[in-house]
């Protein structure tokens, strides 16, 4: 019995320790439990960078990105019993983005490719898309190979993955870096860069928000492709495993033809939008991304 009563001592003991030694970021308060106190996600992003993000002229934000933050927070709600939205903060420097994630001011940024030295200050969701590298330039200026880029100055995004892409496989190009691919693209309209590399599906829907002609995006095939994800603050396991189940829910939900699922996800990358991906390639890389995780299948009442 004493020896019962010591362990149990020194159980709590070595408990008191440790949370006595465990910096208070440890012991904050979590998303979920965040959401559930104030009833709202916040997330962070670039004002206009369709079709992740568009704000309208009332001040109200849409697009894909949207879309998927509106899920979560739906999944959240389910999950803490009371009403969830979304608060949408925008950031004018994307280099601040994943600044307002790690201090807490926000809970979510979407629209980022996977890099090593991110996942060391941030997690990653489940990816929402997949996009890739391409060259936005007058049609026929290029013929698509990196070969053609030397020489030439080329627009992206400072401190991106267009940056390092467009250094490695073509050294000699001139690069010319931006804040942002908007910038970069007026860059292109000016006539002070030749072409600008960075990500197809921002690049096209920032050609049909401007009208813009005679532009085209090669190659065929990316330089490189990539999956898209949200951000979310690093270790808040509670609010990833949610955030995954929304994200699946989604892309299973485009998978099936529920009706309201397809209509939003078109409405942004299907073939009748900005960026006019055919159905079947929507199809082919949501098959992709759920390749990994276990197919949710609605079971019907009767069934239960």
């Amino acid at each position: 019995m004493a020896t019962q009563i010591w362990r149990g001592l020194a159980g709590s003991i070595a408990t008191l320790g440790l949370l006595a030694v465990m910096p208070a970021a440890a012991l904050a308060e979590g998303v979920v439990q965040r959401a559930a106190r104030t009833g709202e996600l916040v997330m962070s992003g670039l004002a206009d960078v369709p079709p992740l993000v568009v704000v309208g002229p009332q001040g109200q934000p849409s697009g894909y990105g949207i879309l998927v933050a509106d899920r979560i927070a739906a999944e959240v709600a389910r999950a803490v019993g009371r009403p969830v939205t979304v608060r949408f903060a925008p950031v004018a420097n994307p280099r601040s983005l994943v600044d307002t994630i790690t201090n807490g001011k926000a809970d979510l940024a979407c629209g980022f490719p996977f890099s090593w030295e991110l996942d060391m200050q941030v997690d990653f969701s489940l990816p929402i898309g997949i996009s890739g590298l391409r060259l936005l330039a007058p049609a026929g200026r290029f013929d698509g190979s990196p070969a053609a880029l030397a020489g030439r100055r080329i627009a992206v995004v400072r401190q991106s993955l267009g940056e390092t892409e467009l250094r490695g496989m073509q050294p000699k190009a001139t690069v010319v870096a931006f804040d942002n691919l908007s910038a970069a693209v007026a860059a292109l309209r000016a006539g002070t860069v030749e072409g600008v590399v960075g990500d197809t599906v921002v690049l096209a829907g920032l050609v049909h928000q401007q009208g813009l002609k005679g532009l085209a995006l090669t190659p065929d095939l990316p330089f490189e492709a990539y999956a898209v994800s949200c951000v979310l603050a690093e270790n808040d396991s509670a609010f990833r495993n949610l955030a995954n189940l929304a994200i699946a829910r989604l892309l299973q939900g485009y998978l099936d033809g529920e009706p309201d699922t397809v209509a939003a996800v078109n409405r942004w990358l299907g073939p009748t939008s900005a960026v006019a991906m055919p159905e079947s390639a929507l199809l082919a890389s949501f098959e992709a991304i759920l390749l990994g995780v276990e197919t949710i299948r609605l079971i019907p009442a009767a069934a239960r």
